[in-house]
């Protein structure tokens, strides 16, 4: 009989002693409440209690948590906008007793600061200035929150705006005249480069115009200097300058005709070109020069002064 009743008593016992120990995981805190009392925060590791006396109430983690807050507000310009705040916080490893009893739900404490920045900060903004300035927004939300929640054993670690999403029609508005303005950048562009090249094209028509004349001024020059030196050396043989004009033009007349007849594919025809042709052609100059000499020779006569009486 006393057997018997020692196995229970020793299985009794081996279950209060494997209960009196525990462990509590890596950046973890376990609350230990004795008699509903607290009575202290036990550290990541193997821990001793009191059996039936202490009890573990609560784990709190230490790691970093995030809570992502959608708050909608109105800016100052009239349009309302949906902002997504991500706060990270996380329990001070030395006031784990703060967070645990002084705050009961800290994510409605935190979310109720946010709304509370947002709905202050955003008002005071264009829409684009929120774009612009969601740094801002973020900083002050995080210095709102550092000082309401240190004092329950939070500190918070960072807060960001994540997204900013306006009105659907503002978008559609927004994405219109973002559209316009490129069309607009576009159309700027595509007039600047087709104005380059109207004048790049005149230039270069220009340049090539000024060329062309130098070019026909300078033949035309070497050719009456060739004519000049050519009319020199008939003088010299006694043939006097209508002659020797006559004579190149009939010499330029003959070549002409010569450099016709050795295109082969050419329609081109010359007139007069029968075989007296030159001989008329000499004839007639020579006969026109004279008598252009004796007009002029009768015009001078003509209006010579006369004495006065």
């Amino acid at each position: 009989m006393g057997n018997f009743l020692l196995i229970p008593l020793i299985f009794v016992g081996l279950v209060i002693l494997f209960s009196s120990f525990f462990t509590v995981k890596q950046q973890t805190a376990a609350i230990i409440e004795r008699f509903g009392r607290f009575n202290s925060i036990r550290q990541s590791g193997l821990q001793m209690k009191i059996p039936l006396i202490d009890r573990i109430v609560a784990r709190v983690g230490l790691k970093i948590q995030q809570l992502d807050v959608i708050v909608e507000t109105k800016t100052l310009d009239d349009v309302f906008v949906k902002l997504k705040v991500s706060v990270q916080y996380v329990v001070i490893k030395s006031k784990v007793y703060e967070a645990f009893y002084k705050l009961e739900y800290p994510h409605d404490q935190i979310t109720s600061y946010v709304f509370d920045v947002v709905r202050a900060e955003v008002p005071k903004m264009k829409l684009d200035d929120v774009f612009v300035k969601k740094d801002d927004i973020a900083i002050a939300v995080k210095s709102e929150l550092q000082d309401a929640m240190l004092e329950y054993g939070y500190d918070i670690i960072k807060t960001l705006v994540t997204d900013i999403d306006p009105d659907a029609q503002v978008k559609e508005a927004m994405n219109r005249i973002n559209a316009s303005e490129r069309e607009k950048i576009a159309a700027q562009f595509e007039g600047d480069a087709a104005r380059i090249l109207i004048v790049e094209k005149a230039k270069a028509e220009a340049e090539s115009k000024r060329l062309q004349g130098q070019g026909i001024a300078d033949q035309r020059r070497e050719i009456a200097r060739g004519l000049e030196e050519s009319v020199e050396v008939l003088n010299k043989v006694g043939i006097n300058s209508q002659e020797a004009s006559a004579l190149i033009v009939v010499t330029q007349h003959y070549d002409t005709l010569q450099s016709i007849g050795e295109e082969t594919n050419t329609n081109l025809i010359l007139l007069p070109n029968s075989p007296q042709a030159g001989s008329d052609m000499l004839n007639n100059m020579v006969a026109s020069f004279t008598a252009s000499n004796m007009i002029g020779e009768s015009m001078k006569k003509t209006n010579v002064p006369k004495p006065k009486k």
